[in-house]
């Protein structure tokens, strides 16, 4: 059995550990040429996929309790979510942002310094039934109406197939990563977060050989957080700007 074929099976031994229950958001453990990490798949054909910034107040929600405090207020809840994009020390974005069609930050289309500005850079784009990782470029061509809410981030992890270019193997730059792929019809989304410091061509392959998403985007290193109840993981620490997550209906 490959590799990949070998991950996808563990990431599936789930639907047995809970009764026979198919999770649409299903997060698991699982270990990588010799690094380990949380994978969350979402299908996004059903999954109610949103991203969150403020609250009614105007404040940055910053932490998962926040989001789940007013969901609840709804009779909702979050199944799984993570941080989803650098951001200022207000938590302002530091890219392009747009939420459920409102746009609080156009698209940064420029070099610059940090990851964010290590080009190609991408966008997170969440539409009605897929969720789409875009090379920046291609994204500023696109009906902002495919993309009601949408993040951008960068470096892109995996660009048609292949590593960002400035990926070296031999990198000893290592962080705690987190970051999303896709596939090619956007109906599945794998957010990832690694346990321990990995390198940027080591985080990319996993997604461009193990998980074979066509497309993947970086979304941060140090301040990297997972909420994903399966997992028992709610992770606490620096205030967030952008948040991905799933949502459902309380118990």
């Amino acid at each position: 059995m490959s590799r990949t074929r070998a991950l996808r099976a563990l990431l599936a031994v789930g639907l047995c550990l809970w009764g026979g229950t198919a999770w649409a958001v299903d997060c698991r453990d699982a270990e990588v040429d010799g690094v380990s990490y949380s994978i969350c798949e979402v299908d996004a054909t059903n999954e109610d996929l949103r991203l969150f910034l403020t609250g009614p107040d105007g404040v940055p929600y910053g932490r998962f309790e926040a989001v789940n405090a007013a969901l609840a207020a709804r009779a909702e809840q979050l199944v799984f979510a993570m941080n989803a994009g650098m951001y200022h020390e207000d938590r302002s974005p530091v890219g392009h942002y747009r939420e459920d069609g409102a746009e609080v930050r156009g698209v940064i289309a420029n070099a610059g310094p940090g990851n964010f500005g290590m080009l190609p850079n991408g966008v997170f784009c969440i539409g009605d039934g897929r969720a789409w990782v875009i090379e920046t470029t291609k994204y500023e061509g696109r009906d902002p109406a495919l993309c009601p809410s949408a993040t951008q981030s960068g470096p892109m992890l995996v660009i048609d197939g292949a590593l960002h270019p400035r990926f070296l193997p031999d990198s000893t730059s290592r962080y705690i990563r987190n970051g999303v792929g896709v596939n090619a019809d956007g109906t599945r989304a794998w957010f990832v977060m690694s346990k321990q410091p990995v390198t940027f061509h080591d985080f990319g392959s996993l997604f461009r050989d193990h998980l074979e998403t066509p497309q993947a985007l970086y979304f941060d290193g140090n301040i990297s957080r997972l909420y994903a109840p399966q997992l028992n993981r709610n992770d606490l620490g620096f205030r967030m700007g952008p948040i991905v997550g799933v949502v459902a209906p309380l118990d």
